[in-house]
């Protein structure tokens, strides 16, 4: 039987949890591979723990019970948080960014994987708790960031379509009003998803939230609850929006002279529910 050094456990323990975000790994799983006690494997998982939370590399959680286990949860402190998203925030203010018709680019950000991957990160750590069974989104921009947040959520990500389509067999399809009061459809797999589950919509971008709603109202068509709405940038004050109780990374107004000027949402200033910035 292999025996392993301290050291080879940690660095190879850390490598399985940060590749499986939120997934539970029994602890005997771990004694088995390794060839050590509970006690010991215990020390080493502590360690880890440890270092994570000292350097704000994340989340190391032991669950407790015949069920129980060790998990790893990407996240950022709320200052973490708010220092990343307030330097993405520097780089879209750019008015050269600024296209014919106050259209802003910004596919290159949405398309960067690091930059994805932090937002993905950021906005999965507000929902942990909502124990969503997959992220909804819709074809667009947003997918990068959708898909990073179901990697830190640990869940599948599904994509709801403009038109069905013949590889994905049967689908519900339905129409919902935009935000400028057009008609579009949306459509889904019925393989896609379940009766009773639960969904975390995440989207690029949300002005009057018609698109939104249609989303909403597709997961009604599947008998799923949807227990967040979280966007990556929201038009500040809009004068009529169609969805509430919505979490946005970034607030954009535009000037009258066609200057975009995004910011930062003032939640991620705030302290969380427990009263920590943790």
């Amino acid at each position: 039987m292999d025996k392993f050094k301290r050291t080879e456990r940690i660095a190879a323990i850390t490598r399985l949890l940060v590749e499986s975000p939120n997934r539970l790994f029994t602890l005997t799983r771990f004694c088995d591979k390794f060839s050590t006690a509970k006690s010991t494997m215990s020390e080493d998982i502590s360690i880890i723990a440890d270092a994570m939370h000292k350097h704000g590399l994340g989340e190391i959680q032991t669950l407790p019970g015949a069920a129980g286990g060790v998990r790893f949860r990407p996240s950022m402190s709320r200052k973490q948080a708010y220092e990343e998203v307030e330097a993405i925030s520097q780089v879209l203010c750019d008015p050269q960014r600024v296209l014919a018709g106050g259209f802003l680019y910004w596919s290159d950000v949405l398309s960067s994987p690091d930059i994805a991957r932090k937002m993905g990160c950021i906005i999965a750590g507000e929902y942990y708790d909502a124990k969503a069974d997959f992220v909804l989104t819709m074809e667009t921009k947003g997918i990068p960031v959708a898909l990073m947040t179901a990697e830190a959520l640990g869940i599948p990500l599904i994509i709801a379509r403009r038109s069905s389509k013949v590889y994905e067999g049967s689908a519900v399809n339905i129409n919902y009003v935009t935000a400028r009061g057009g008609i579009e459809t949306m459509a889904l797999a019925r393989r896609a998803v379940k009766l009773g589950q639960k969904a975390l919509i995440v989207d690029d971008f949300i002005r009057g939230g018609g698109t939104s709603r249609g989303m909403i109202s597709l997961m009604a068509e599947f008998n799923v609850e949807v227990v967040g709405l979280a966007f990556v940038l929201a038009e500040d004050n809009p004068p009529d929006r169609h969805i509430s109780g919505e979490k946005s990374l970034m607030l954009f107004t535009e000037s009258k002279d066609g200057h975009m000027h995004v910011r930062p949402a003032q939640w991620l200033r705030e302290k969380r529910v427990d009263g920590t910035d943790e």
